[in-house]
């Protein structure tokens, strides 16, 4: 039997995934989620989330491998990632070249932090809803690529607040979304609209849309797509 940690029920109509099954696609290479190149909507709206600041803290919430991490970093930014994967933790020290070490998380059982020798770079094993500012501190930047679109729908709300509650005052966080035709496609990644955006996070943060591109390719023909937009949305906390 499968634990309660491992299998969620299915509350909505959607797919919903299992912690399991991302770690699956990780142990069988069905990572086609990974970019090898630094994200482009990372790159052209980088300014408006760094705002001139020096040493930003940013979080990447399911950050996979992502050589963007890697990136901020030789900036002189440091980065704070979580992810269920320890393959995928581990490629990403592998693939970038850089000495880790590896340690437990008193804080949450059975978890692990691998970081970086130089410190850079800090990168926990462990289920994201067990992660907080208590374990994790709190950010100045974020960078959620391939997270809120991959979370099963039912649980955006919870994302959402514990995405709050790891932001600064002066947090800029950028939020990468992809729109298609649902009734042709189930996902994940998700659909997730404006309205979406707005609605699990028009709480706490103003929501501001960046940027729009059609981002199509020949892949998405097989998952039943015609047409396919990404945005970035640019959310920061409302004044208290």
């Amino acid at each position: 039997p499968l634990s309660e940690d491992t299998f969620i029920d299915i509350v909505t109509e959607n797919r919903v995934m299992a912690l399991s099954e991302w770690e699956d696609r990780w142990q069988e290479g069905k990572t086609g989620f990974h970019r090898s190149e630094v994200h482009n909507l990372l790159e052209s709206n980088l300014d408006k989330v760094v705002c001139g600041r020096n040493e930003v803290r940013f979080f990447f919430p399911l950050c996979g491998k992502a050589v963007d991490m890697k990136w901020l970093a030789d900036m002189g930014h440091t980065v704070v990632g979580v992810e269920i994967s320890e393959k995928g933790i581990k490629q990403f020290f592998a693939e970038q070249n850089l000495a880790f070490n590896e340690e437990p998380v008193p804080a949450i059982s059975g978890a692990k932090v691998f970081k970086s020798t130089d410190g850079k770079i800090s990168i926990y094993q462990c289920d994201l809803y067990k992660f907080s500012s208590t374990v994790g501190g709190k950010f100045g930047g974020i960078w959620d690529r391939g997270a809120l679109v991959a979370i099963n729908p039912c649980d955006r709300q919870k994302y959402a607040t514990l995405l709050m509650s790891l932001m600064n005052n002066d947090c800029r966080y950028l939020v990468d979304t992809l729109e298609y035709n649902p009734e042709l496609y189930k996902g994940p990644p998700f659909f997730v609209s404006e309205e979406d955006v707005k609605n699990v996070f028009g709480g706490g943060c103003d929501v501001e849309l960046l940027e729009s591109v059609d981002a199509f390719e020949e892949k998405h023909k097989s998952w039943g797509l015609d047409s396919l937009t990404e945005k970035v949305y640019l959310l920061t906390p409302k004044a208290q």
